[in-house]
């Protein structure tokens, strides 16, 4: 239960909820380019406590870390790297309509979210680490994840509970609409969050956390800049550049490269433990 709640502090309390707060205070575009850096956190702290075994020496060790180099190489092409712009077709809903929606707020507002950002980035890599302590002492998966989210639940509700305790009275008459359910857009993305974004998630990860190790899930993080551009290109209209387009292309070339290596790892250590 002591694994279980620090599971669900790092992945259902503080990696979404400091995330959240880092994206209402910068920006969507913004607030997206932390997530490619969870891999490179990932890999740092389970590197530095020995949950990943990293020998410069041996070249499948090499390639694992050559390829999250190039995997966070690509991720800030992307990012930061526009280059000639794309005509892509698209479903015809416009991306300008709500331009505030990815503008940032203000210099203190980027300066805070920025930290909450980078929190968010820590504790998903924790979340990744403390995975793979969860299987090794509580080998099942479903109710692993259910005990999580109820863990998880619980720890929300102090916050919230602060939050109503210090808003004022004001501000408490204003929440009462929010707290309205019904079903519209809003409840929808909320029910989708819960069921795929966490539940199917946690099994999803705990899976192959338990097969591959922390880092090995955390390096499809990435891909999420890929399937994001082509989706924001695609169905709303965004401006998409050739940056993009070669950030993609050097995603996946980590990608792949970080599994090569990873795979060659592991079937070394099925020989090594054959003649043991």
């Amino acid at each position: 239960m002591g694994w279980i709640s620090l599971n669900a502090m790092f992945g259902v309390l503080l990696a979404p909820g400091l995330y959240y707060c880092g994206l209402r205070a910068t920006g969507a575009a913004y607030a997206v380019n932390f997530l490619n850096l969870i891999p490179v956190a990932t890999f740092i702290i389970a590197a530095a406590l020995r949950v990943e075994q990293i020998s410069l020496a041996a070249w499948p060790s090499g390639m694992k870390l050559l390829g999250a180099v190039v995997g966070v190489v690509g991720t800030m092409v992307a990012s930061l790297c526009k280059g000639t712009p794309l005509l892509l077709p698209h479903l015809g809903m416009s991306a300008h309509a709500n331009p505030h929606l990815a503008a940032p707020h203000g210099d203190g507002d980027m300066f805070v979210g920025t930290l909450f950002l980078c929190g968010s980035c820590v504790s998903y890599a924790l979340w990744f680490v403390v995975q793979a302590k969860v299987a090794k002492v509580f080998p099942y998966r479903y109710s692993a994840t259910a005990l999580t989210c109820l863990v998880g639940c619980l720890q929300s509700t102090l916050p919230v509970s602060v939050a109503i305790i210090l808003a004022p009275a004001g501000d408490l008459y204003g929440w009462a609409p929010m707290w309205t359910l019904r079903w519209d857009l809003q409840l929808a993305t909320v029910l989708y969050s819960g069921v795929f974004n966490t539940g199917v998630t946690f099994v999803l990860v705990s899976w192959a956390v338990e097969r591959r190790g922390p880092v090995y899930p955390a390096m499809f993080n990435s891909l999420s800049l890929v399937a994001t551009t082509a989706v924001d290109a695609v169905v709303f209209g965004t401006d998409a550049y050739l940056g993009g387009v070669l950030g993609a292309a050097l995603v996946v070339i980590g990608l792949c490269a970080f599994l090569c290596g990873k795979s060659k790892e592991l079937a070394a250590a099925k020989v090594v433990n054959a003649e043991q």
